[in-house]
């Protein structure tokens, strides 16, 4: 029983405490997921725009 208890002690405190931050977390109301969402969207096109015109590459 210790060596299943070695494997599921782990697996159990990260069950709970994941539970945790759920419960702490809350979900983002339109104006703050619209404004992520275009932040996100800006750092996309920024990241394509580095990557289809590599500056310095020879």
């Amino acid at each position: 029983m210790d060596s299943l208890d070695r494997v599921f002690d782990p697996l159990r405190d990260f069950a709970k405490d994941s539970v945790c931050l759920v419960k702490r977390c809350h979900k983002p109301d339109r104006k703050e997921l619209k404004k992520v969402a275009t932040r996100t969207a800006i750092g996309f096109v920024m990241m394509g725009f580095v990557g289809f015109f590599p500056i310095g590459a020879n």
